[in-house]
């Protein structure tokens, strides 16, 4: 067995070790969560033996379970496969054989469900008020739903109609237009969100929540209005790390809701999920003759090939007529 050169970890309890290594290391708040909970699956579905007495056999007991029993996608099974992988080699600092002999699940290649124009002018008349400016923003812009959700107000430079998105996947930022059609919408969600941090300050017991980094150097960020969210929940909550009372943004959770309930409304039989505003994005202006590289940009694609599948979309949807139709002309 070979021992790992890493960084050491101070906790006791192992799932606050990883943890550690993950803070260490800057990944996503989001990356955390599910790191923590595919290794905690793994501890409880092999009743609660510790990882270090454990092997090859069971890292590939419990992936079979998840591929056969739980029928889990390709992607969720690579990332429960990677969740583990870090918790022996940065976690358990275990440098062992099998690490690199299990093998990963075949991606299949699928395309992007996209919705019209008109399907999408449909939708936005079954949403409302804060659901309706999330949708709006997700299409208008081509940012992802977290990323939307995770906007501070200096995020947003009216005078140059410009969202920069902070820390977008894979810890990037990048600029986005501001659509002019969402100007009002977005005074009046800002407008909402200063009634709201108004009353954190007068109360004087509500921080917002910071990037660990952030609240080291300005500690007092989190009581400034350009720090604030531009869609914050109306409940605080504790946090757990330092217990105390914090405002988080909207969950990405009640927007998901809402958002399949307004598709049935105006009937969409496509498998559509808020994700799929941002394909149509991406799909339409191709379609009107935006340049692969400058779509490539606007989503934050490290590799052109990922935003070359919209070219197959949009290329069946609006520039390729079926022979049949060309018989009846």
């Amino acid at each position: 067995m070979k021992t790992v050169t890493t960084i050491p970890l101070h906790s006791t309890k192992l799932l606050d070790r990883v943890k550690e290594a993950i803070r260490y290391r800057h990944y996503s708040s989001s990356t955390e969560q599910v790191y923590v909970y595919w290794c905690r699956s793994y501890i409880r579905f092999h009743q609660l033996r510790h990882p270090k007495d454990m092997g090859a056999a069971e890292v590939q007991a419990f992936l079979t379970y998840l591929a056969n029993e739980k029928a889990v996608s390709v992607s969720t099974h690579k990332q429960a496969l990677a969740a583990l992988l870090f918790l022996y080699k940065h976690v358990l600092q275990m440098e062992l054989p099998w690490l690199t002999e299990i093998g990963a699940p075949r991606s299949s290649h699928r395309l992007p469900v996209v919705l019209s124009t008109e399907e999408i002018s449909t939708l936005f008349s079954h949403l409302s008020d804060v659901n309706l400016l999330l949708a709006k923003l997700l299409y208008g812009t081509g940012m992802r739903l977290n990323e939307a959700l995770n906007l501070r107000v200096k995020d947003l430079d009216f005078s140059n109609q410009v969202i920069t998105v902070r820390d977008g996947k894979g810890k990037k930022d990048r600029s986005l237009m501001l659509p002019v059609a969402m100007l009002d919408l977005l005074h009046a969600q800002l407008a909402f969100a200063n009634s709201i941090w108004a009353k954190d300050r007068a109360g004087r017991v509500v921080e917002l929540a910071l990037p660990p980094n952030i609240f080291r150097l300005y500690p007092t960020a989190g009581q400034t209005w350009p720090w604030y969210w531009v869609f914050p929940q109306a409940r605080d909550t504790i946090d757990m790390a330092s217990g105390r009372k914090v405002r988080e943004h909207v969950t990405n959770r009640s927007f998901q809701r809402v958002f399949a309930t307004a598709k049935v409304r105006a009937g969409i039989n496509l498998a559509a999920t808020p994700h799929t505003l941002r394909h149509s994005f991406a799909t339409h202006l191709l379609q009107a003759g935006c340049d692969i590289r400058t779509i490539q940009e606007l989503l934050g694609h490290a590799d052109l090939s990922t935003t070359m599948i919209y070219t197959h979309v949009a290329n069946i949807r609006g520039n390729v007529l079926s022979p049949l139709d060309s018989l009846y002309k």
